[in-house]
């Protein structure tokens, strides 16, 4: 009976452990049972021995990919041990970058030189080119992608813009709406969508005296982002439905907190390309900020006018953010997360290219969004053009996401992407944000590393004959090969490459 009592007590002062420390989420939220899941984390690899899932198999992001992520979050080892587990030979489409013979110098911690923020400056000011009183070079080429408060939970929006704001990075709002939890001290990157929420009239109907209220209240609002479509349901709107509306979040976007929260597919406020461009300069002029647009890639007829009228007409816009077929959401229809929206290489890489035989590339920056919040991938990015990427599942996962892939029940049991009170209150953000940070900086750095092994200085130098994807056949082509990526010594429309600037 007197070990039943103390077996008992160790139980309760390990549960008021849980229940009262701040790192964990999982723990605050599930205290006991969620010890399970840290003890199988580390006893993952010898369990693995006796279990047919191997390291790579598992989707979206495969165990290993999930392991270096939370241990460049949390500065631990994210070292790994006897090899590859990957079989280039016998994989389809598998990166190889050829690293240089005489590669540039990577200082390491106490060498001259070394900076542990690892900072990557965008090579491109937005808004330069086109002349807008407010221009803006982000100071790091990494940042966090669009992700809504409502789809997010506050505390969870509020540590990815702490952690922005200590990686030195900006935040991507979403097309949410500014929130409370977006203004903790990071850069903002302004989203409008197509439900113009937090700049829209009650009716829907998109409001310029609203947004220009909220630039001048908000000086952190460095640039705005008109979204056309996202990755994982492009062509289609979304819904946040009324149980998961609260009054701040119906205050926020400015909607009637008794009825679905409706996206629609296509906006209002303009209906080809030139009502867009015509809507960009309007916002732009009001504003004085660079104005963007966001969109997975479908008909190539809309980027290739678009890119004709932006070196001919005048009217341009200021940025492009390209998002993958393969990007993220809180919920989609499983046709469309599978099969709209083309793939990131390729969508990418024929908007680039439309852009650059107009003698762009130099003039409008290029971002990248879609499953590059790993070394190898953003190196790929910026290869194919891009001047800085975009991340955002990987963002989530430093600050704790499991996979789990319940966004869509409102029953996060990490307290992301929820808004459960209960569920959301096992986040801290201030811990959680040195974690985002962390994991940032340590990306930045295996870039500046591969960057170098390359031998070159700055991520968008690397040129796309350095990059080499391999078949299953022992056959081989460059990234030139596989995607046209001009030639940055060839002149396109009167310009060349960004990289010779």
């Amino acid at each position: 009976m007197t070990t039943f009592w103390i077996v008992l007590g160790l139980l309760a002062v390990v549960t008021g452990y849980d229940l009262t420390q701040r790192r964990h989420a999982i723990l605050r939220n599930f205290p006991l049972i969620g010890h399970l899941r840290y003890w199988l984390e580390a006893f993952g690899p010898e369990l693995r021995q006796y279990i047919v899932t191997n390291n790579n198999e598992e989707r979206p992001f495969s165990r290993t990919q999930r392991r270096w992520i939370y241990a460049s979050s949390k500065r631990e080892n994210n070292y790994f041990g006897f090899g590859s587990d990957n079989e280039p030979e016998s994989s389809s489409n598998y990166l190889i970058v050829k690293h240089s013979a005489f590669p540039k110098p990577t200082p390491h911690a106490g060498e001259s030189g070394y900076d542990p923020m690892h900072p990557i400056a965008s090579a491109i000011e937005i808004g330069a080119w086109t002349g807008r009183r407010r221009p803006f070079r982000p100071s790091s080429v990494v940042n966090v992608s669009g992700m809504s408060f409502g789809s997010l939970s506050g505390p969870a929006v509020e540590a990815l813009n702490k952690g922005a704001l200590l990686a030195g990075c900006f935040q991507n709002t979403g097309e949410g709406g500014l929130s409370p939890y977006h203004l903790q001290g990071g850069d903002i990157v302004l989203q409008i969508g197509t439900g113009y929420f937090g700049v829209r009239e009650l009716d829907g109907r998109f409001s310029l005296p609203r947004l220009k209220d909220l630039v001048a209240a908000h000086p952190q609002i460095r640039a705005i982002e008109i979204k056309l479509s996202q990755g994982a349901k492009p062509g289609a709107g979304g819904v946040l439905p009324k149980e998961k509306i609260t009054a701040e979040i119906a205050a926020i976007r400015h909607i009637d907190p008794t009825r679905d929260c409706v996206s629609p597919a296509s906006h209002t406020a303009f209906h080809d390309v030139d009502s867009l461009l015509d809507f960009v300069e309007l916002v732009a002029g009001e504003t004085g900020l660079p104005v963007g647009v966001k969109a997975a890639v479908g008909d190539m007829s809309f980027w290739n006018e678009l890119a004709r009228k932006c070196a001919t007409s005048g009217r341009s816009i200021d940025f492009v953010t390209i998002d993958g077929g393969e990007g993220g959401t809180g919920a989609a229809p499983l046709v469309f997360v599978d099969h709209v929206g083309l793939p990131f290489k390729i969508g990418f890489s024929r908007v680039h290219r439309a852009f650059a035989e107009q003698g762009l590339t130099r003039k409008v920056a290029f971002i990248g969004s879609g499953k590059l919040g790993l070394p190898d991938s953003a190196l790929m990015a910026f290869v194919l053009g891009a001047d800085m990427v975009n991340i955002a599942r990987e963002a989530l996962m430093a600050i704790g996401c499991i996979q789990a892939q319940r966004c869509h029940t409102n029953h996060c049991p990490t307290g992301i992407a929820t808004q459960s009170a209960w569920l959301a209150r096992g986040l801290d953000p201030t811990l959680k944000s040195v974690r985002l940070a962390n994991y940032i900086v340590t990306l930045r750095k295996d870039l500046i590393a591969l960057t170098h092994a390359v031998g070159v200085h700055h991520p968008t130098e690397v040129t796309a004959d350095q990059i080499e994807i391999l078949d299953d056949r022992f056959g081989a082509r460059t990234l030139r090969e596989a995607f046209g990526v001009h030639d940055p010594t060839i002149t396109l429309g009167g310009d060349t490459s960004r990289r010779a600037a």
